[in-house]
């Protein structure tokens, strides 16, 4: 089996991608490409054997039916910088492999995350994790913004006064905020990476781990195209039904009544409308 080279992921192999205020995704690098998937899922064909079209038809099969460990044989590792709480969320994607920079060793730099005034919303009625759609007011946003900016000069100046006493590092960073930044090297294969993607990617997840989920969208998009085209048709841009709410979709098709009542309802109706 061929070593792959993908000459569009070469071209970024180290180059920053920047997210949020301070943060960036780099691609360190990769192992595996659209054909090392299909030489996998053909054991027994070498490479250029099938032709685009096929080799496409396949992926998609393989990801459509869940046919999954072809995608492991893809793996990639980033380099990546984002806001403490950010990484809190990401973590319990606990497939990765992940290391990430220890305030015991290092003193930590004063970069800390500010959201832009058209992300600073109040809490949402419906949705007891998330935010309301609307921005709030310019001067609302305003004094959020001071509040979230006095509140991290503070805290990291306090911060900085421990170290000058000689406090150890481990006990001088206790206070620091989540808004602090924060770096690691994650390395994920593609199947669990599509995984890690549907999640963060949708309209449920926090803004801000969705912008990071985006630009790695785009990254392995270069590496992996034929996967991530099917990855967007089967999985992104697709619903999971029950087995009720496929009852109630031949009923409805048959020009009957939906079945479902109450919250089984509710939950249909918001994947249809979805």
């Amino acid at each position: 089996m061929a070593h792959c080279i993908v000459d569009a992921a070469e071209a970024i192999l180290d180059k920053e991608f920047p997210v949020l205020d301070h943060g960036f995704v780099r691609l360190v690098d990769y192992l595996g490409s659209d054909e090392r998937i299909v030489q996998s899922a053909r054991v027994s064909y070498g490479s250029g054997t099938k032709t685009y079209r096929q080799d496409k038809g396949l992926i998609g099969y393989l990801l459509r039916n869940d046919h999954t460990s072809p995608f492991e044989q893809v793996n990639f590792t980033f380099h990546i910088k984002m806001p403490i709480f950010v990484a809190r969320q990401w973590i319990r994607h606990r497939t990765a492999r992940v290391n990430e920079i220890s305030g015991r060793y290092s003193v930590m730099d004063s970069e800390h995350y500010l959201p832009s005034r058209d992300q600073i919303n109040m809490q949402s009625e419906d949705n007891k994790q998330g935010r309301a759609s609307e921005a709030v007011s310019d001067e609302v946003a305003e004094k959020v913004l001071k509040i979230l900016s006095d509140d991290q000069k503070r805290v990291y100046e306090s911060y900085e006064q421990l170290l000058e006493m000689g406090i150890a590092r481990e006990l001088s960073r206790i206070n620091l905020p989540l808004s602090l930044y924060t770096e690691w090297y994650w390395q994920m294969d593609l199947h669990n990476l599509f995984h890690f993607l549907r999640l963060r990617l949708d309209e449920h997840a926090q803004y801000e781990i969705r912008a990071y989920a985006q630009v790695i969208l785009d990254i392995i998009r270069l590496v992996c195209p034929i996967a991530v085209e099917a990855f967007e048709q089967y999985k992104l841009g697709s619903a999971t039904f029950s087995a009720s709410e496929l009852e109630a979709l031949k009923a409805l098709l048959r020009g009957e009544e939906n079945p479902l009542k109450g919250r089984a309802l509710e939950l249909f109706e918001q994947k249809i409308n979805d």
